[in-house]
């Protein structure tokens, strides 16, 4: 299961929030198939333990952006009243490696800086060894950090760039235009001029040729 991230420095910390992971921390190796133990403690800052409340934890491979659910350890754990957990790591959820940690997801409190997401801590990332399992090409990108989901500000920035063509275009379309109407202005003007001139000179031509008639009357 894909699931968003919002901690930016969770993956290399090793404690997030109000919820202190002691263990596993960055030197801890866990082994698939054989007990292991998760401790916390309050970090003495805002929200307490109280707060935080019921908590589900797990194991999680991924990036600070995107991150993939290995493995579920317990549903539900109230953090204010209990400092460890003790469970057996599945072989079969990954291979051996250093790119594992834990993720406490708060049940009920949310996460003060974004509200639509749950507050959360994170462990440094450990190691496991003796595990059986393998990790699919996307789950490895995501490690790698080269998830492919897309990014706002490119869709924004797309978004900007697509605009500013259009902007461009109806810019072009409507100078087009202005010229067009212009030139037919223009022309309209000319041919006005013209039809105007031709009136006047085939006026002339009648009267010129009137007045022909009436002197050449006049001199027989």
């Amino acid at each position: 299961m894909l699931c968003k991230s919002l901690a930016l420095l969770a993956l290399s910390s090793s404690a997030l929030a109000t919820v202190f992971i002691t263990s596993p921390t960055a030197s801890t190796t866990f082994t698939g198939g054989q007990q292991a133990t998760i401790n916390w403690q309050d970090d003495g800052t805002a929200p307490s333990l109280a707060q935080f409340g019921p908590a589900k934890v797990s194991i999680y491979v991924g990036n600070a952006q995107q991150q993939t659910s290995l493995q579920l350890i317990v549903a539900s754990v109230d953090v204010s009243t209990t400092q460890s957990i003790q469970f057996t790591p599945d072989a079969t959820i990954g291979p051996n490696g250093n790119q594992y940690f834990i993720r406490f997801e708060s049940l009920s409190f949310k996460d003060p800086n974004n509200a639509q997401y749950p507050a959360e801590a994170f462990s440094a990332k450990f190691t496991m060894s003796g595990m059986t399992g393998t990790f699919s090409q996307a789950v490895i990108d995501q490690i790698n950090g080269q998830s492919t989901a897309p990014l706002a500000g490119a869709t924004a920035a797309a978004s900007s760039t697509g605009a500013a063509a259009a902007t461009t275009s109806a810019s072009a379309t409507t100078s087009k235009a202005s010229s067009s109407t212009a030139s037919a202005t223009k022309s309209s003007t000319s041919a006005a001029k013209t039809s105007n001139a031709a009136i006047h000179m085939k006026g002339s031509s009648w009267f010129g040729i009137i007045l022909g008639a009436v002197v050449g009357a006049a001199v027989f």
